[in-house]
């Protein structure tokens, strides 16, 4: 399996639960915290931090300590390349 096809996989994986998708929907207004995602997907605490640790492994998320906070945000440079790659490597199958 590729890189790239690999990377792909973990797309599916952080988009493809409802919750993790909803996560990345309130991100992508910008930085927050654990209590704020929270409040804003109305999904209990722990498992906003389990899909938060799940969405920063496949690096679709950042975290940032300002202080005892600690933001989350899109990993905005990381999806933008792989959809970069995604593209590209896209004319070159159709060519097999």
């Amino acid at each position: 399996m590729s890189d790239l096809c690999k990377e792909v996989a973990n797309m599916g994986k952080g988009i493809g639960n409802e919750n993790r998708y909803r996560i990345l929907e309130a991100l992508m207004l910008g930085s927050l915290t654990v209590g704020e995602i929270t409040k804003k997907v109305k999904i209990p605490q722990p498992a906003v931090s389990q899909h938060l640790k799940i969405l920063k492994s496949i690096h679709f998320v950042e975290d940032k300590r300002q202080g005892k906070v600690v933001l989350y945000s899109v990993n905005v440079p990381y999806m933008a390349g792989l959809l970069k790659k995604l593209a590209k490597d896209l004319p070159n199958q159709n060519k097999k």
